[in-house]
C-alpha cells in the first residue's frame, strides 16, 4: 500500500512571519518588495501572503473607494496598474481588526511572485509542508489495463507532505508507443511549471493526461529534471514486485 502523509493542519487563520524576501510584479514593474510579509492561513492546508500596505509601490496602486466589512476587518480594496495592464480588483487594504495595515492581493492579478530570487508558483509554499527528491534502486513498473507503460530500476521517488509518493523515471524506461503528446501544463508551488504532459492510447481508448515531466524544475527538485512520472491514482504500480492500491486524492 502507499505510505500516506497526512497533511500538517495549521489552525484557519494563524498568522506567522515570512523569513524570506517577498516580491511580486506586473507588466516588469515591481509590485511588492518586502522582507516584512505575514501568514496568513485563511484555509487549513496553505497560507497567503498579506503584505504591508507601506511595502507596496504606491505608483501602481489604485483606490477604487470601495470599503468592504469581511471576517478579518473593514478593507479599503484596490486595483493595480503597470503601464497599459490594469487588474481591478486585485486585493485589499484591511483598514482595521487583525491584519490592520497588510495588504491581501490575488495570486492571479500579478504575473509573477518570488520568495528571494526564485520564482512561486499557484500559491505560496507551506512552511509546514516538505517535498523530497531521493534516487533509488528499487524496481517500479507502471501499467493499465495490462499494458506495460514503463518499467524502471533506477526511479527517483519523491515524498511530498500529503500526497502519495511519485515515482520518477528515465525516459529510456517508458515506452512512448502508448503515450501521445498533450497541450496541458500544470504548476506546482514545488516543483515548478511542468514542459510536457502525455496521454495514453491503448487500443481505442484514450486516457487523458496521465503522465508529465519537468525539465526545469525548481532547485531543491533538481533530480526530477526530465524524468516522466505518472498519476498513482489512475495507473497500476508495482513496487519491487508488489502491487500498490491506487491512492485517492483530489487527483483521482
Amino acid at each position: 500500500m502507499t505510505a500516506d502523509y497526512p497533511k500538517m493542519i495549521v489552525p484557519v487563520d494563524h498568522t506567522e512571519p515570512v523569513p524570506r524576501r517577498v516580491r511580486a510584479m506586473l507588466n516588469g514593474r515591481t509590485v511588492l518588495d518586502t522582507t516584512r510579509a505575514v501568514y496568513v492561513w485563511e484555509g487549513p492546508n496553505y497560507p497567503q501572503y498579506y503584505i504591508p500596505a507601506a511595502d507596496l509601490d504606491p505608483a501602481l496602486v489604485v483606490d477604487e473607494d470601495h470599503v468592504q466589512q469581511l471576517k478579518r476587518g473593514s478593507a479599503r480594496r484596490i486595483g493595480l496598474r503597470a503601464g497599459d495592464q490594469d487588474r481591478p480588483a486585485a486585493g485589499r487594504i484591511y483598514t482595521d481588526g487583525p491584519v490592520e495595515g497588510l495588504a491581501r492581493l490575488d495570486w492571479d492579478a500579478l504575473d509573477a511572485w518570488f520568495e528571494e530570487d526564485e520564482e512561486v508558483f499557484v500559491h505560496p509554499r507551506n512552511p509546514y509542508s516538505r517535498v523530497d527528491a531521493l534516487r533509488s534502486t528499487r524496481t517500479v513498473r507502471v501499467s493499465l489495463d495490462g499494458v506495460t507503460l514503463a518499467e524502471s530500476a533506477s526511479p527517483v521517488m519523491v515524498f511530498e507532505t500529503g500526497l502519495p509518493t511519485r515515482y520518477y523515471l528515465n525516459r529510456t524506461d517508458v515506452d512512448f508507443t502508448h503515450l501521445e503528446a498533450s497541450p496541458t501544463r500544470t504548476s506546482c508551488p514545488y516543483k515548478g511549471r511542468t514542459s510536457d504532459y502525455w496521454s495514453v492510447r491503448i487500443g481505442a481508448a484514450v486516457h487523458q493526461d496521465l503522465a508529465w515531466a519537468y525539465t526545469f524544475p525548481t532547485a531543491a527538485l533538481l533530480p526530477i529534471a526530465g524524468l516522466v512520472s505518472f498519476y498513482n491514482e489512475k495507473v497500476d504500480i508495482h513496487l519491487d514486485g508488489r502491487p500498490l492500491d491506487r491512492p485517492v486524492t483530489h487527483f483521482s
